[in-house]
């Protein structure tokens, strides 16, 4: 009789131990009929089992075990679903601010700037400053008479605009576009230097033409600053909060569940901070802390974080920068541009500050990712890592990255494998600087070392993706489109196509490749077992559609942590 009792308190606890392991594996949410891409290649099948935000199963077919009676089931139709984009390099609030401000990426000619600038003097109180960001003159359709380098006169910007400063940004960050208003404001005359490491553009008779180059740029951003400082600091924190909502919105909408922002301030960081703390950031956010080094020593350890909010927030890495960007002049090379006989671009940072915070993102265990965009840039960057990473034994595996890397010397390749530098790369600025960069540098240097995405990944180097958001648009699939092709789609240019990526690796940079590039792999930029469920659902297949669908594809879902943050309205 007892042993008859023992083995039925045995078959019952056995029972409800089945019963606990079962429940375990009860999804709240499964995605079914999917053409499932998993980056990673450990599974594959056609439906996604997600518990508590995480991934607990691919499979095949039969997704009945994991199913209870409050499980959502989403039918994917058959519509391809990846892992979510991950931006490797932009800017959160520029890009928020970028939204709100007046945008000109898409503006082609200096006329059509000068018409969406008086819309917003006609709207302005006087003395109130006008901000806008995204013209670049040499993607316009036409270039006005009177111009220096491509840069029109300011003449016609300062007679629509006489009682309001305005201050108009590169597309690429590195140079702006003031009014006379701005430039009084500022103090600037015709006797006013060139600080180190920047240029006022003037004619030959010495004329300041309206643009600010690299460090020049300082010039006209203190007296907005100033400005700024007398307004209501609450008004602008509403604003900078209207930014980041419109940031989160942007990512969204372009299936972008993760955003490496690529240099903030203090002040924002702690703001991003509490925002993941309180579970309002939207997008997982791993964020650069941009200082010099005066400022950084012994305050690091305030703003070094790992995975707050459910991972939703970490800064674990430090920015720099040596150069500027082509566009503007500012790319710093090895030997002069080809359109500006005897100049070689601007070093805009100290190389000595450079090497003084990269011994403190050593001292640290901080990731070091310094903006170099010329050939000599890069090379000089390369010969800080190595001085400074020589120095520890986890050297190699340290992961420091370099911004950009767009132009560099062929016999640098080989130096980026060598100490596992990161070159994190936006595939959309090959072919959106495409039209310019044999003038400004000739066909050997465009062609051998230009955006050579091929020749690094045959190194084995690790080659990460993104926009540079705002500098272009966010859309991951018109970079990933740029990765493949090298082709601009507007006039059919192919821009030394023997250097493209194939599908696989172009998706690899934008997820499990961004992953890598910031220490997160373990968590996401797969979908696999135990990392978070953060996915995008495409309506066309990155692996097997036609270059030309490539563009055509819509975001169909995008889901952060298991849960659907976006939805296109025609899908049901």
């Amino acid at each position: 009789m007892i042993k008859i009792q023992i083995l039925f308190l045995l078959s019952v606890l056995l029972f409800i131990s089945c019963k606990e392991e079962v429940n375990d594996q009860i999804a709240d949410r499964i995605l079914f009929n999917g053409d499932v891409y998993t980056v990673d290649e450990s599974s594959e099948g056609n439906f996604i089992v997600i518990k508590d935000g995480r991934i607990i199963a691919v499979g095949k077919d039969d997704y009945k075990a994991y199913k209870g009676k409050n499980t959502e089931l989403i039918d994917l139709k058959g519509n391809f679903v990846m892992p979510g984009f991950i931006e490797g390099h932009g800017h959160f609030s520029g890009l928020g601010y970028s939204l709100l401000n007046l945008n000109f990426l898409k503006s082609k000619s200096w006329e059509e700037i000068i018409a969406k600038v008086k819309e917003r003097v006609d709207q302005a109180k006087p003395g109130e400053w006008i901000d806008g960001r995204g013209w670049h003159q040499e993607k316009w359709d036409s270039i006005p008479f009177r111009n220096v380098l491509g840069y029109p006169y300011h003449e016609d910007l300062s007679k629509i605009s006489p009682n309001n400063p305005v201050i108009l940004t590169h597309a690429s960050g590195h140079s702006l576009f003031a009014n006379e208003a701005a430039m009084k404001a500022a103090g600037i005359t015709v006797e006013t230097p060139d600080p180190a490491g920047g240029l006022i553009v003037k004619d030959g008779q010495k004329k300041i033409v309206g643009v600010f180059e690299e460090r020049a740029m300082q010039l006209i951003r203190k007296s907005h600053q100033d400005y700024l400082a007398t307004l209501d600091q609450s008004k602008l924190d509403e604003i900078w909060y209207d930014a980041i909502d419109k940031s989160v919105e942007n990512c969204l909408q372009y299936g972008v569940t993760s955003f490496q922002d690529a240099g903030s301030r203090m002040e924002e960081l702690k703001k991003y901070e509490e925002l993941a703390k309180n579970g309002k950031l939207g997008v997982r956010l791993w964020a650069m802390v941009r200082h010099n080094s005066a400022t950084m020593v012994g305050k690091l350890d305030d703003y070094k974080r790992i995975g707050v909010g459910g991972d939703f927030y970490t800064c674990n890495a430090i920015k720099s920068e040596v150069d500027g960007a082509l566009g503007a002049f500012g790319a710093w090379l090895l030997k002069p541009y080809s359109d500006k006989p005897g100049f070689y671009g601007q070093n805009t940072t100290d190389i000595y500050e450079v090497k003084k915070i990269a011994d403190i993102a050593l001292q640290y265990d901080m990731q070091f990712c310094v903006h170099a965009i010329g050939d000599r840039a890069n090379n000089v960057v390369l010969d800080i890592y190595e001085g400074v990473l020589s120095q520890s034994s986890q050297g190699k595996n340290k992961r420091w990255r370099i911004e950009h890397a767009q132009h560099l010397d062929t016999s640098d390749f080989n130096r980026f494998a060598e100490f596992g530098i990161i070159a994190s790369m936006q595939g959309i600025h090959c072919t959106s600087d495409a039209p310019f960069v044999e003038k400004r540098l000739g066909r050997d240097r465009a062609k051998y070392g230009s955006y050579a995405w091929r020749s690094l990944l045959d190194k084995g180097v690790v080659v990460a993706n993104g926009t540079d958001a705002p500098v272009e648009d966010l859309s991951p699939l018109e970079s990933f489109y740029a990765s493949v092709t090298r082709r601009r789609p507007s006039d059919g240019m192919v821009f030394y196509k023997e250097q493209s990526m194939t599908r696989q690796e172009a998706i690899y940079s934008y997820t499990l490749g961004n992953a890598y590039a910031a220490f997160e792999e373990d968590i996401k930029g797969s979908i696999s077992k135990g990392k978070y469920a953060d996915l995008v659902v495409l309506s066309k297949n990155l692996v097997t559609c036609s270059d030309d669908d490539i563009l055509k594809a819509q975001v169909l879902y995008t889901f952060v942590g298991g849960k659907p943050v976006y939805q296109q309205k025609n899908v049901k």
